[in-house]
């Protein structure tokens, strides 16, 4: 595949039509998601001790975070497919995706929300007409109560259908052609369920697969809160799966993922890259927010002063090099959360 054979002039994820599921055109339930800026920071690199950090910021997204990508993928083929209803548990940002897109394409959205989400969460899917349950516990219990439920509906939970993954690999191809079909030398990922780090991996795969890239790829780290670190346990433990955290809390709600489905998946990702997983102190994260949003004039929500936070921590470590190329992927926008604070 040639590299013009991307629409230029198509500034959305949808440029990369030719690898992603949707067979029909039509079917396709878009917003205007993804194609967001990598973004150079200079001051908030120099501030952590790194020479070259770009942010990708996927706060620019329809809804404001990086789940448009993989909820407008999925919706749009179960659309295909002939869907009538969704339905998903969600920490908060996935829930707004999910309903926005389902409003957009006729479906009911069924949204399972944690009783602790910040209201403007709820707000916003009630707002897309979807209908929501506020459930006590985690994101897991969530689930938990809509599986009991039994629903006339698609589950779109995470990494428990193909097709959301297929919309976040669209990040590494946009990171790989903003940098002129070249790879960094590691991507930070604030990470829950992990279906960014699976697709991001899959996508460099992908793009050696069709020419564009080499052999080479970046080393990929999930950041976690310690208040809730699967993911870094079973790297630093060695296990094949991920053990479920126990009375996992943390401000970063996007990461209060106790036990991801997909463990294997994100396990094998970081692993074969070269890269690991990084928990930081819950303490850290509101400061951490404050002082980057004042460097960068950016609002990032807390699960990314969870990436900044394990980034230098990464640093400090001399996991990672000065002189590195680093992207941090901003998750979404704070201001969903600002009745949180």
């Amino acid at each position: 595949m040639a590299k013009k054979e991307f629409p230029s002039n198509m500034n959305s994820m949808w440029r990369y039509s030719q690898l992603l599921p949707v067979k029909s055109p039509s079917c396709v339930i878009s917003l205007g998601e993804g194609w967001t800026p990598l973004l150079l920071s200079r001051r908030l690199g120099k501030h952590i001790g790194l020479r070259m950090l770009r942010i990708k910021d996927e706060a620019q997204n329809p809804t404001t975070s990086f789940k448009d990508r993989g909820l407008c993928a999925a919706v749009s083929r179960h659309f295909e497919l002939g869907a009538k209803a969704i339905a998903l548990p969600s920490a908060g940002n996935a829930a707004v995706s999910a309903s926005a897109y389902a409003a957009a394409a006729g479906l009911q959205a069924h949204i399972f929300m944690p009783n602790d989400t910040p209201e403007p969460f709820f707000h916003q899917c009630e707002l897309f007409g979807a209908e929501t349950t506020r459930v006590e516990g985690t994101i897991s219990d969530a689930g938990k109560t809509m599986r009991e439920l039994k629903g006339d509906w698609t589950d779109l939970s995470t990494t428990k259908e193909p097709y959301r993954v297929d919309g976040k690999k669209t990040l590494g191809f946009e990171i790989s052609e903003q940098m002129g079909w070249s790879v960094p030398d590691a991507i930070i990922c604030p990470t829950g369920g992990g279906t960014a780090i699976i697709g991001i991996w899959r996508a460099f795969d992908e793009l050696e697969a069709i020419g564009l890239i080499g052999s080479e790829r970046p080393r990929m780290y999930a950041a976690q809160s310690g208040g809730c670190a699967p993911i870094v346990r079973a790297i630093e433990k060695g296990t094949d799966d991920i053990e479920a955290w126990e009375n996992g809390e943390t401000e970063a709600l996007g990461l209060r993922v106790p036990s991801p489905f997909a463990g294997r998946l994100i396990l094998h990702s970081i692993r074969n890259s070269g890269g690991g997983a990084v928990a930081v102190a819950e303490q850290e994260i509101e400061p951490t927010r404050r002082t980057a949003s004042k460097l960068e004039g950016l609002d990032i929500c807390p699960e990314t002063a969870v990436g900044i936070c394990g980034l230098r921590n990464l640093i400090e470590s001399g996991t990672i090099d000065y002189d590195e190329d680093v992207v941090l992927i901003n998750t979404g926008s704070g201001a969903r959360y600002s009745n949180f604070r």
